[in-house]
Formats: C-alpha cells, sequence, structure tokens
C-alpha cells in the first residue's frame, strides 16, 4: 500500500510544479470548462489554474481519513469475521488507485487547459472518455474482487 501512497503524494507534487512552472505563461484568461468536442465553452481568471492542485490536496486528504477507519465504507456485501480482512483490504486498495486515477486525470486536465490557452486546436493527450472508462472498469473490478471474496 506504500507504494500508492508515494505515487499520489508524487502526483500531487507534480500537479504544484507543473501549475506553478507553467502559470506565468498562462494568458489573463484560461479555459475553466469543455463542452463534448473538448471546445472551450467557458473562461476564468488564470488563477483558476490552481483550484485543481488544490482539489486534489483535498481529495488526497480525504480518501487518506477514509482509509484509517475502514469500518467506516459502505460495502456492498456485509462484513462478517470471515470476509473483514479481504473486504478491508480490497476497499483500502481501491480507494488508492482511485485517487491515483482522479490525480491522472486532473494532470491530463491541467496540460489540456495550459495548452489549450495558447492554441485551440490541440486535442487532450488522454482522451477524457478513455481517462473516465478507466475509473468506471476500476469499479467493474472492485465488485468482482468484493464477490469473490464474499
Amino acid at each position: 500500500m506504500l507504494i500508492f501512497d508515494v505515487i499520489n503524494f508524487g502526483l500531487i507534487a507534480f500537479l504544484w510544479w507543473f501549475t506553478v512552472k507553467n502559470y506565468r505563461d498562462l494568458p489573463e484568461a484560461i479555459p475553466v470548462h469543455f463542452d463534448f468536442e473538448g471546445k472551450a465553452d467557458r473562461s476564468g481568471s488564470k488563477k483558476y489554474a490552481f483550484l485543481t492542485p488544490v482539489i486534489g490536496i483535498l481529495l488526497y486528504i480525504l480518501l487518506a481519513f477514509v482509509i484509517r477507519d475502514p469500518g467506516s465504507a459502505n460495502y456492498p456485501v456485509e462484513i462478517t469475521d470471515d470476509n473483514r480482512e479481504a473486504q478491508f483490504l480490497i476497499m483500502e486498495t481501491f480507494i488508492r488507485w482511485f485517487c491515483t486515477l482522479v490525480l491522472l486525470i486532473f494532470l491530463n486536465s491541467q496540460d489540456y487547459v495550459f495548452r489549450y490557452s495558447t492554441d485551440h486546436s490541440v486535442k487532450p493527450k488522454v482522451p477524457m472518455a478513455t481517462a473516465f472508462l478507466s475509473v468506471i472498469g476500476s469499479l467493474v473490478a472492485l465488485f468482482v474482487l468484493v464477490g469473490i471474496f464474499r
């Protein structure tokens, strides 16, 4: 589990570094929302560039508190003495993995916003559909594992 914690902390640090490094080169108005075609449909102050790293830290902290008390999570199966350890391990692993996926989506989005700010013809390096399908696929894998270790 330590590997996920190191990766997630590294992703947050990289997100902050990337934002601070590129902030000075941003125009005064940056895109803050995109439509389904990937075109910006709302703009805001370049200060919004710091919103993604702040949300990343808050997500990391929130999930760290959830992991500290695995019994507080909502499980799709009844927790018994026989399955407690397996279910807690699955939940902790999934939450850490989920945090990793979300932080990678944040990095991809931040990169896209910064590149789009100066060139409206760019595309995300990883299509958003692929990013969100990875989250959905992870949920399917979670439910399969939970069912196996009932």
